[in-house]
């Protein structure tokens, strides 16, 4: 007879000891498996939105993808740009994404290390440095602007000369900057376009070749349709640098940016007619617009 018999309750607790051992155990290889897998559905996942991206944007060339670290999207590389999608690739973000608890710009803080030569940079380092959770976001864009502190040159001026005047603030590679120049002609405005260098420097090649075009505002339509404008031989075109430097110094980390001219009041983002109208203190057009 073993011993253990003679005292009460010693089976039992050894039992639960063994049981408790054997529970441990059996939690920490379930750990062990769920570190381990973890890179792997990462890995499938991050596989499986990129088969789906290729069979819905065919024409998108996909660089770089990665699920991690985004709350449930997925950033997507293409070129010198980002766009996000959802883990099955049905939803696609264009624009920035802010993390509110660092109260830093995700989107600016990325391009700056794929394209360290964007006017973004200003912007995701001034980010990178904020220091105090309650501070309002060191990037952020004032209500009103100077536009005396721009230079005559540097701007292409197109649209209706009696209409009221909008100061705007592009990138021709800007997919919602080409869109918006088709809601400015119905506003039947006043238009002064300054180019900024939002995805580098493709885009400040653009610039220059627009502003020395013999008709900058063909040229501008031109670039925005995929054409290259033909610049004049020789020609160095003044104000593209001014034009990025007033960019950086207000803020404006995107295109299309709209200022109007009469008070230097800002309006950031793609917008209908309507809005145009209604921001330069217009009545609608006929039909709404």
């Amino acid at each position: 007879m073993n011993y253990t018999d003679f005292r009460p309750g010693f089976k039992a607790r050894a039992a639960t000891a063994a049981l408790a051992v054997t529970t441990a155990f059996a939690v920490v290889s379930l750990g062990l498996a769920a570190v381990t897998s973890a890179p792997a559905q990462a890995s499938d996942t991050s596989s499986a939105v990129r088969a789906a991206l290729k069979a819905r944007l065919p024409k998108t060339p996909i660089d770089a993808l990665t699920c991690e670290g985004f709350g449930g999207l997925c950033e997507v590389v293409s070129g010198s740009t980002l766009f996000y999608v959802d883990e099955r690739a049905r939803y696609l973000l264009v624009g920035r994404l802010y993390d509110m608890e660092t109260r830093r710009d995700v989107t600016a803080a990325r391009l700056l290390e794929l394209n360290p030569d964007l006017i973004a940079a200003g912007a995701a380092r001034a980010g990178g440095e904020s220091k105090a959770q309650d501070e309002e976001p060191a990037n952020a864009v004032p209500a009103k602007v100077d536009l005396a502190k721009l230079p005559a040159d540097g701007a292409v001026h197109w649209g209706n000369p009696a209409g009221p005047k909008v100061v705007v603030f592009s990138d021709f590679h800007c997919g919602y900057c080409q869109r918006l120049t088709g809601e400015l002609a119905k506003a039947g405005v006043q238009v002064e376009e300054r180019p900024i260098s939002i995805f580098g420097a493709k885009s400040r090649a653009l610039s220059e070749a627009v502003l020395c075009a013999p008709d900058p505002a063909a040229a501008l339509h031109a670039a925005y349709a995929g054409e290259a404008p033909k610049a004049r031989p020789g020609c160095k075109p003044k104000g593209l640098d001014a034009n990025e430097a007033f960019a950086k110094a207000n803020g404006f980390n995107g295109t299309p940016v709209l200022v109007r001219a009469s008070d230097g009041a800002v309006l950031q983002g793609y917008r209908p007619a309507s809005e145009i109208r209604r921001f330069l203190g217009l009545t609608p057009n006929k039909g709404g617009q």
